[in-house]
Order: structure tokens, then sequence, then C-alpha cells
């Protein structure tokens, strides 16, 4: 019996040495060939004068020296329509940032503005988070193939065809691969940046059929020196040892030119997509800036990938902001695990007077059941000392489908906000690098409260309620309040799935 467990003793611990033997030698190895795969150093082109963002935005910022102006998108359709016309209006370089690009309908058409765009001679790079490319390699490699477009990839998986040495690279680099590149920028000529928790898809951009996810979200428009920054920021990350160019991945790819452009016709002339852009907004980025108060582009530094710290993370900026409220602090979040420091401010802060507002998805249209039941914990010792906690659940559309909540947003008092890419979760703390804007401008404040009371209204979302020991939903619809003890709209199995999975010890990687 000792002789058995001593042996079983003696392989698990052999295992655990192989494996993290193994570990390293993939990362050595990996390390290698990034390095001789890294693509030549490229920096952000100078300002002109002669293109149609310059006539626009040049006089603009010359008359506020040394400002940023900002203008909100807050509905999806503008932050399409903003992303077009910064492209159409580009005329000399489009640099974009995305943890996701969907080829989906809208997907499509935003290729097919980069690709017209390259056609006039504009110098495009895009960086996209490697773990939502995989499998769309061959569409990226083609968009690369155009002279004067670049795509590169994020932390990317060396295995790019076979799906067994993948998944053996992933296991062996989980802790290269973890560490994910998830902020958002679209800048134009220098001029002009769209940053915040958009990606690219129709989901982002209230184009969803029948059947799809509208995500709710929410970009800035900035122009100034705020855009000189983000084009530093999006460098820094271009010329990272870990961001590849897509065709040293598959050298000897071949894709033919003309078949991707027929992709790309066959795509962009459906009727959806067609009726979608008569309804969409028009000159949203002709709107005055805002001038009126500081606008900061932030980001975390990218070396946070090898867990350095050569700048200040945007999780240590976000205590200073939470200290700042004297009445009011207000959270948009969709993925909501504070941790225990986390958890310590957002109570010390109720505790001292200060109406602390949060609101993130229910669970009856979580799209992330792990990451619901990790902040389920949290419920209980938030509400007790008084935080408001409201979950976002509109009712059903047609389709039977509820609208998402994607947006980031902090906001102290009626002074300052943080909009972007940062989730208040330990996966963006500590794992992913994020993108976003600190703003003071009054106008902005004003918007951004009238988004949040749309977004907490009765009808749109429940509001938790201490009950005895427990807690339990008040929910209203058509006038009639109704309280429910268990999650409202969600099935028993998703309720226990959610419970279960929200008790593993894996609270730092959500």
């Amino acid at each position: 019996m000792i002789a058995g467990g001593l042996s079983a003793l003696i392989w698990g611990g052999g295992t655990v040495v192989l494996f993290a033997a193994l570990s390293v030698l993939t990362w050595w190895s990996y390390g290698r060939w990034a390095a001789r795969a890294r693509g030549p150093y490229q920096a952000a082109l100078p300002l002109g004068d002669t293109t149609a963002l310059d006539r626009r935005m040049g006089p603009m910022t010359d008359a506020h020296p040394g400002q940023s102006g900002v203008l909100p998108l807050i509905p999806n359709r503008e932050g399409f329509a903003a992303r077009i016309e910064a492209t159409r209006a580009a005329g000399r370089s489009l640099d974009v940032m995305s943890y996701l690009w969907y080829l989906d309908q809208t997907g499509w058409w935003m290729i097919q503005e980069v690709t017209k765009a390259a056609n006039r001679g504009v110098r495009v790079r895009i960086l996209l988070d490697d773990v939502n490319v995989q499998g769309l390699d061959r569409t990226f490699l083609a968009l690369n193939q155009h002279p004067n477009i670049e795509v590169r990839l994020f932390n990317p998986i060396r295995s790019r065809g076979h799906v067994v040495r993948r998944m053996t690279e992933t296991l062996l680099g989980l802790a290269r691969f973890n560490r994910r590149m998830h902020g958002k920028m679209w800048i134009a000529d220098g001029r002009l940046a769209i940053i915040g928790g958009r990606n690219i898809g129709d989901t982002y951009f209230g184009a969803v059929g029948e059947g799809g996810l509208n995500s709710r979200d929410l970009d800035v428009a900035v122009a100034g020196p705020a855009v000189g920054r983000a084009e530093e920021v999006f460098d820094a990350f271009w010329n990272l040892g870990l961001s590849l160019p897509i065709l040293t991945l598959v050298p000897r790819a071949q894709v033919s030119n003309r078949a991707f452009r027929r992709r790309i016709r066959r795509h962009t002339a459906r009727k959806a997509i067609r009726a979608d852009l008569r309804a969409l907004p028009g000159d949203v980025l002709a709107r005055p800036f805002r001038f009126d108060g500081g606008v900061e582009f932030v980001a975390d530094p990218p070396d946070k990938v090898f867990k350095r710290q050569s700048d200040t993370w945007l999780i240590d900026r976000l205590p200073g902001l939470l200290d700042s409220a004297e009445r009011r602090f207000r959270i948009v979040t969709p993925y909501f695990v504070p941790g225990r420091a986390g958890l310590a401010q957002l109570v010390a802060m109720a505790e001292r007077g200060v109406q602390v507002q949060i609101v993130t998805n229910a669970l009856c249209n979580a799209d992330n059941m792990v990451v619901y039941g990790a902040y389920a914990r949290y419920r209980p010792a938030l509400l007790r000392a008084g935080v408001e906690l409201y979950e976002y659940a509109p009712p059903p559309r047609g389709d039977g489908k509820r609208d998402l909540l994607h947006m980031k947003l902090f906001k102290a008092d009626g002074r300052e906000a943080l909009v972007g890419s940062v989730n208040y979760d330990l996966r963006s703390a500590f794992l992913n690098t994020e993108t976003g804007v600190m703003i003071s401008d009054p106008r902005t404040m004003d918007d951004l409260d009238a988004m949040f009371e749309k977004l907490i209204a009765p009808e749109a979302a429940f509001r938790l309620e201490p009950h005895g020991r427990r807690h339990r939903f008040r929910v209203e619809r058509g006038g009639q309040v109704t309280y429910e003890n268990a999650d409202p709209g969600a099935g028993s199995a998703r309720r226990l799935a959610s419970w279960v999975v929200g008790r593993l010890p894996i609270q730092t990687y959500l």
C-alpha cells in the first residue's frame, strides 16, 4: 500500500517536472523564433497639411494649443459611422489596433474601406490580437498582400494549421498565451483617434440580424496632443517583439488577390449591409469637438505582457480615480471581478458616504458564465456596505435575444471619467494590456450620466437589494414590480453552472 502510494507520488512528481521542463523549453524556443520572425521597426508618419483630415482637424486643434478635444460616440451606429468617415478622410496613414475583427457584414465592409484607403496611397498598419485571428489567416494574409497594408499579430501561436500541435503549444505556453492585447484604437493621419471598447463586428455596431447579439458599447473620438500619445503607444506595441508580421507565421501562403477582391464584393453587396449603411448617421465627425476640459490618452505599457512595469499600469490609476470621488462613483463593466483589494476599496468608499453605483450584465444575458459566477460571490459584501448593484437585462427582442452590455466606464462625481477597454476584473488588472481616455469635459460628463441613467432604468436593469442574509432582485416590467430570489430570466441549469464555476480558484484569470 505504502509502496503503491510512493510510486504514484514519484510518477506524479515526475510528470510535473517534465511538464515544467517542456514549458520552459517551449518558451525558450518561442523566444528564439520570435526574435527571427519580428518585422522591421516602424514609426507613425509625421503630421502634414495636405489631407482632408489635416484641413478639418488642423485649424481646430491650432485654435486650442496644447489642448485635446473629445467627442463621445455612444450609439453603436455612431461608432461604425465614425470609423468609416475617418477611413475615407485619411490621406496619409491609418493605424488600427483591435482585440477582435469578425468577418461578418461590418467586418468585411471595414476591410473594403481600409483597402480603398490603401489604394489611395494611405499606409495602413493593422495590429490584431492573435487569439481570435486563428482560422482567419487567409483573409488577413490576403489583406497583407497589398503593398500599402501590413498586418501584425500580437502574441501569436506558432502552429497555425495543425490542431494537435496548436493545442500542445497553447498548453505548454499557457503563461504566455494567457496574456492578451485587449486595447482598441483607430487612428487616422495622426489627427484623429477613436478609442473605447468596440471591436470590429456587427455586434458592436448595431448591425445584428435575427438571432444576433447586440452589444451596447462606448467610444470617444479625440483630437489634439492625445492623438500623438496614442500613436506613440501604437508604435510601442507595433514594434514589440511579440507583435509579429502575419507573413512570417505562414511564409509560404499564397492567396489570390482576384479571389479576395471577389470575396469583398460578394460580402459588401448584400442588401442588409447596404441598408444599414443608408441608415447610418451622417457627418458624425463634423460635430464640434469639446475642448472645455482635460483629455488624456492612457494605456498599459506593452511590456506588461512580460510582467514588467516600465510605466504606470492602468490598474494603478484606478485607486486614485476612485478615491477622488466625494459624492458619487459610477462603474459600467460587463465583466466585474474586483478581487479583494478592489472589493475593500469599494466598500470603504460606500462606508465614507460615497454613492457607489455599479452596472454589469445579468446572468440571463451574460456571455461568460464563469465571470458571472465569480462576480456573484462579491454581491453580499457589496450590498451590505450600501453599494448599489444593477444587472443589465433589457426585455428580449422579438427573436428572444437580449442586448448585451460591453461598454466600460469609470466616473467620479461630475468631474472625471475613464472610457476605454478596461473592465473591473483581475484579467484587465494583471494579464491584458488596455487602453483608454481620461476625460473631464463637463458636457461629456453630462452625456455619460444620461447614458448611465438609461442603463439602470427599471425597464433595462434589475436592481439587487439586501433581503435578510441574502439578496433579492427588483424587477420592473410594464410598470409592474416583482421581487425574485433567484437570478431572473436564467434557467436552473444556467444558475447551477454559474454557481459551480464561480467557485473554482481561477479568479486571477477572469
